[in-house]
């Protein structure tokens, strides 16, 4: 039975004055044993609800409706089942390279289907029997994401320590003979599953497009508490190289084939080997944003679509600044600064990851130039932008979403940062005021004594927490990652 905490307004548990803290005990005379059982039992245009009250008596209610009309239930746990833990020990498992001491929850590794569909979270199908995969197939459950790794199984059962981890590759054929849509992951360790098998992995992975729609390259993330764990070595510019041109060798192939690239390296690669990133029509229409795939392309399109828009077509507007993306950051260069026009007293700052500081600082660039070639530089303001080296996990991780607030407490405080400081949505949990290590938003704003304004991903949003505009609700969020466990959310 499934406890019901709220009624949402206007709807049809409302109209039936149904209570809150009644349990749904059946939908059509079924026991429900999870969240898709329930959503696919009640899409029909009629359905009987079993419903016990708070005072123990049971209710039978016909209801006639509009197929896929919502009921306005909203039940005590959104999966309305238990999370299913991650049986494996993968060699490059995130969760495993975290310190101690942290949030409980943040040292829980899931591996559940059900959350490959409602979230994005990526699996690795070890967890799955047939009668999992005949449910997927039954309710249509798509896409959901895999954590592929390799399509080497003897490799695969090594790389994840599980003995079954080879053998559910089979799993594959059946989701592709149902067309299910797939998006793949290859999180790439240096000596494992590069080279030759990461060639095999591709090819193998491409012959399931265009049902297997997108599959994305990540470079392990390796932080500073690996003691005891497997010894991985981080990815070197050559070695990106090497990744690119293969991927890019695939993508004209599978692109022939199917009219999909497919196969795709992340930002990462493409910044660590020096290559200018792909034009937007290559990544698919960004299908693997959330692993770090194209999202500061598509930072700089919607930037330089929002600034044109602002300088009404001025000299400028539609032009992308292009950085030499050989040129590196020095991790000692606290800040790219851009000071405000005499008739602007309006500062601010932008704190932001190694990873995406040059694509932020061009993006301000291109601003500024934009705004004066239209004649209006005055209300362009003041912009520091600050690298934050993550020290908490080491200054490998160089992505914004595992930023944690006493890293920008350290680097930020004493700084002249001017009125406002800009921060990246993703350096939040997915959701909250807090970052990783429980720093809250409003702890920040008093230790640095600075009003902060988190941003959403998108470079509408960027382009109007920088001119003073109001934030629209509802924005794409990306919550940036370096492989934390086997999701895949720079």
């Amino acid at each position: 039975m499934q406890v019901i905490t709220k009624i949402l307004a206007d709807s049809i548990a409302e109209e039936l004055n149904i209570e809150p803290g009644s349990k749904l005990l059946r939908v059509n005379g079924e026991e429900i044993g999870d969240i898709f059982d329930y959503e696919f039992l009640i899409a029909d245009d009629y359905v009987e609800l079993e419903i016990e009250r708070p005072d123990g008596e049971v209710d039978l209610y016909p209801i006639e409706k509009d197929e896929d009309e919502e009921m306005g239930l909203v039940f005590e746990n959104s999966l309305m089942d238990q999370y299913r833990r991650c049986s494996n020990n993968c060699i490059f498992c995130f969760i495993d390279q975290m310190p101690p001491g942290m949030r409980e929850t943040l040292y829980f590794k899931d591996d559940d289907s059900r959350l490959s569909f409602l979230q994005g979270n990526y699996i690795t199908l070890t967890n799955m029997k047939d009668r999992d995969i005949d449910r997927i197939i039954r309710y249509h459950m798509s896409p959901i994401n895999i954590s592929v790794h390799t399509t080497n199984p003897e490799l695969r059962q090594r790389m994840l320590h599980n003995r079954f981890a080879g053998e559910v590759l089979k799993y594959l054929d059946r989701l592709y003979e149902a067309e299910i849509r797939m998006n793949g992951q290859i999180v790439l360790c240096k000596g494992v599953n590069d080279g030759e098998e990461l060639e095999r992995t591709i090819r193998d992975l491409g012959r399931y497009a265009p049902v297997m729609e997108s599959v994305s390259i990540v470079p392990v993330g390796l932080t500073r508490y690996r003691e005891g764990l497997y010894p991985l070595e981080p990815l070197e510019r050559e070695d990106a190289v090497r990744v690119i041109d293969l991927v890019e060798r695939f993508q004209k192939e599978f692109y022939g084939t199917c009219g999909l690239h497919v196969i795709h390296a992340s930002d990462e690669l493409y910044l660590l080997a020096g290559r200018e990133l792909p034009e937007a029509e290559r990544y698919d229409g960004y299908l693997q944003l959330e692993n770090g795939v194209g999202m500061l392309r598509l930072l700089r399109e919607e930037f330089r679509e929002a600034l044109a828009a602002r300088t009404f077509g001025g000299a400028g507007a539609g032009q992308e600044l292009r950085t030499d993306p050989r040129r590196k950051s020095h991790t000692d260069r606290t800040a790219d600064s851009q000071p405000a026009g005499k008739d602007n007293a309006r500062r601010l700052s932008i704190a932001t990851g190694m990873l995406a500081h040059e694509t932020i600082r061009d993006l301000l660039l291109q601003g500024q130039t934009s705004f004066r070639a239209a004649g209006r530089e005055h209300e362009w303001p003041g912009v520091q932008i600050f690298p934050i080296r993550n020290d908490f996990f080491g200054e490998r991780i160089t992505v914004s979403g595992l930023i944690c607030g006493c890293d920008l407490i350290r680097q930020l405080k004493g700084k002249d940062l001017g009125e406002e400081l800009l921060l990246p949505i993703n350096m939040m949990r997915a959701g909250e005021q807090y970052f990783l290590d429980d720093i809250t938003v409003s702890m920040l704003e008093q230790e640095l004594q600075i009003k902060v304004t988190i941003v959403p991903s998108d470079g509408e949003s960027l382009l109007r927490a920088i001119l003073g505009e109001k934030l629209i609700t509802g924005g794409r969020q990306i919550y940036e990652q370096a492989d934390r466990g086997h999701r895949g959310k720079a």
